[in-house]
């Protein structure tokens, strides 16, 4: 049980710590596919971590992963919309 708070703190601050270098490197280029990893990484970061806790009060476990999935899915796509227009 410890170990799984353990792994998603530690989860939370790596994710996090990627989200502010890319906003950070999009603040200084001002380069609009920066953006798009900006919120990339985020939807990656909360849909594992985040939304899923938010989201536990669902009950069903599927709706649930359904959920997750979903912003997992949204990031990968918008990540893939940064690198193409890069």
């Amino acid at each position: 049980m410890i170990t799984n708070y353990f792994l998603l703190a530690v989860h939370l601050i790596v994710g996090f710590i990627l989200v502010f270098y890319a906003a950070k490197a999009f603040r200084k280029t001002r380069y609009p596919p920066m953006l798009l990893l900006v919120i990339g990484f985020t939807l990656l970061v909360l849909g594992e971590t985040v939304i899923g806790d938010v989201f536990s009060f669902i009950g069903k476990e599927e709706i649930q992963s359904i959920i997750e999935e979903s912003f997992e899915i949204a990031g990968f796509i918008i990540l893939i919309l940064a690198v193409k227009k890069s």
